[in-house]
């Protein structure tokens, strides 16, 4: 037993490792990638969420191929009997992917009205809609601990993301419509993050499918789903310039991160719980203004961000933090 279990907190903490690399460098990447000035259209974000999704698809595909030990109609034989023959099952997963298809999109809309540090922000509020669904709808018991935990994560979010003087902007960029507009994007967001991903938690946690064969069920639906999205909001600009317009080599490597981050929280899901996948991000946050600081330059840090950027680390402790019993001989 104790082989298997020191073999699953292994696993357990390098997707939660892969993850923060994951998460860190989505953000960077995408808020470039949406602030770069270029010539010609800008990538339509709308399609490149889409891309991720196929590419995510067709990452799943190969996963369950490696499973079926490398044979085509074995793999053949699982997708027919797993996705075509359950349809019950896999429409389960239309409103999972449904909502993060929605999500995907609303985090361009607000990167492109909100700076990456209010946005980051307001984003971890995910954790907390998180706890309380998973509170309700998977009857998850969080200890005093955890609750507590929540609550100074929420407050060393708060003060890393505090405005500081030192980096008022020269200009109001951003006017109050879109401030509110960004604002709006992310908290629906929140609450579709951390509904969607509590709901996916219980169907994998109900069911006998591998996740793999999940996330290609999500995948399917989120293509649809994207590609409605493609037509209603970008029908006009997709009909002049083509579906990859504005497309290079750095909007490639944000498609490609968004779609191993599907893979990555998969994982992350299976081996760890939904919480802990906040706190990863909450340290991808720490990560992401110390690259900002040090390698493109464009912020600096105050003596507020690190007493939040400290706060943010305790409570990734604390949250983990399990108390043995008394009288109880803890095992080295």
């Amino acid at each position: 037993k104790g082989k298997g279990q020191e073999m699953s907190a292994n696993l357990k903490y390098l997707s939660l490792g892969i993850l923060v690399f994951q998460t860190t460098s989505l953000v960077l990447t995408m808020r470039y990638s949406r602030t770069l000035k270029e010539e010609g259209p800008r990538y339509l974000s709308s399609t490149a969420v889409v891309i991720a999704e196929l590419l995510k698809i067709l990452a799943c595909v190969l996963l369950v191929y490696k499973d079926s030990k490398c044979n085509l109609r074995a793999l053949n034989r699982v997708l027919r009997d797993e996705i075509l023959n359950k349809p019950m099952e896999t429409l389960k997963l239309a409103i999972p992917s449904g909502i993060y298809t929605l999500q995907n999109n609303l985090l361009y809309v607000a990167l492109s009205n909100l700076d990456a540090a209010t946005y980051q922000v307001t984003y971890q509020l995910k954790i907390l809609t998180t706890a309380l669904f998973s509170v309700s709808m998977l009857s998850k018991k969080l200890g005093v601990y955890q609750w507590l935990s929540l609550v100074i994560l929420m407050t060393g979010v708060a003060f890393v993301q505090w405005p500081s003087d030192s980096q008022a902007t020269p200009a109001k960029e951003h006017s109050a419509g879109s401030q509110f507009v960004g604002l709006i994007a992310v908290l629906i967001a929140c609450f579709s993050s951390g509904f969607a991903g509590v709901y996916f938690e219980k169907i994998l946690k109900e069911t006998k499918q591998s996740v793999w064969i999940r996330n290609i069920q999500l995948g399917f639906f989120g293509s649809i789903f994207g590609l409605m999205g493609v037509y209603i909001y970008d029908g006009e600009q997709l009909s002049k310039n083509g579906f990859f317009q504005g497309y290079n080599k750095l909007t490639w490597v944000v498609v490609v991160l968004q779609a191993l981050g599907g893979l990555v929280i998969a994982a992350v899901i299976k081996y760890a719980d939904n919480i802990l996948k906040g706190f990863a991000t909450s340290l991808s946050i720490i990560l992401s203004t110390l690259i900002s600081y040090f390698w493109l330059q464009d912020f600096v840090p105050t003596s507020v961000f690190f007493l939040g950027a400290i706060l943010v680390i305790a409570a990734t402790f604390l949250y983990g933090y399990d108390p043995k019993p008394a009288g109880n001989p803890i095992k080295a």
